[in-house]
């Protein structure tokens, strides 16, 4: 029997990290968890509530009335709910895309969602994906992995998503967007963005979906039967 394990991914914005780790949980029976999602609810939550990042009491207080979960739709899609409601849909707009990253930065909200997420993967058996997963979440996990893309592809993919959400983006605006991102994200001094020294890097410019899935299935079902995979 194979052992359950925990698979760590790691990686920018827009490489196709979710619809990979979704995938995969899919596909090996695992539980999937959008850690990335937990902190744009928390942002969701900020904005509707027009919390002042700036206010550490104001972030404290709100972060004792956020409840984040995950739930199985009648899909079989992992939707996030925010205090008991699905924000799936919401937490993708592009004025949460804006301001998800300043609100990630915070130490306070850093420490709130890593110690959920933790409890999550204490069973094991799940696929997490998100920028810290594997250097600070879980840097024991079995499998480490961090995607990567070139920046015109990322920006086409993110665009493509927004419209298919009816939120029509210009180009430019997607690219801004991600840049700002990517500098904050890997400058932060909670948690950047960095690799994991034994992470395997993919990178996704030139590859499908299904290409990413069927590598990182290989990858896992490696570490599964045994130690770390010998790299690819």
């Amino acid at each position: 029997m194979l052992k359950k394990i925990v698979i760590a991914i790691d990686g920018y914005s827009a490489c196709g990290k979710s619809t990979t780790a979704r995938e995969v949980a899919r596909v090996l029976g695992y539980r999937y968890i959008d850690s990335g999602a937990m902190y744009r609810a928390v942002t969701l939550y900020f904005l509707e509530h027009h919390v002042a990042v700036t206010n550490p009491k104001e972030v404290d207080r709100a972060l004792q009335q956020i409840r984040v979960s995950f739930a199985v739709s009648r899909k079989g899609n992992s939707e996030i709910f925010l205090n008991g409601l699905s924000v799936e849909q919401e937490i993708r707009q592009m004025r949460v895309s804006a301001a998800v990253s300043q609100v990630s930065t915070l130490k306070s909200v850093r420490l709130a969602m890593v110690d959920q997420q933790r409890k999550m993967g204490k069973q094991k058996g799940i696929v997490m994906d998100g920028r810290d997963i594997g250097t600070v979440v879980f840097p024991q996990a079995e499998l480490k992995l961090f995607l990567t893309a070139e920046l015109l592809t990322r920006a086409f993919r993110r665009q493509r998503e927004l419209l298919e959400r009816d939120e029509m983006v210009d180009l430019d605006q997607v690219i801004e967007n991600l840049v700002e991102r990517d500098r904050i994200d890997s400058s932060r001094a909670e948690s950047p963005l960095k690799k994991a020294p034994d992470a395997y890097e993919i990178d996704t410019t030139h590859v499908t979906i299904d290409e990413q899935v069927d590598e990182v299935v290989r990858l896992s079902l490696s570490a599964m039967m045994a130690g770390p995979p010998a790299a690819p």
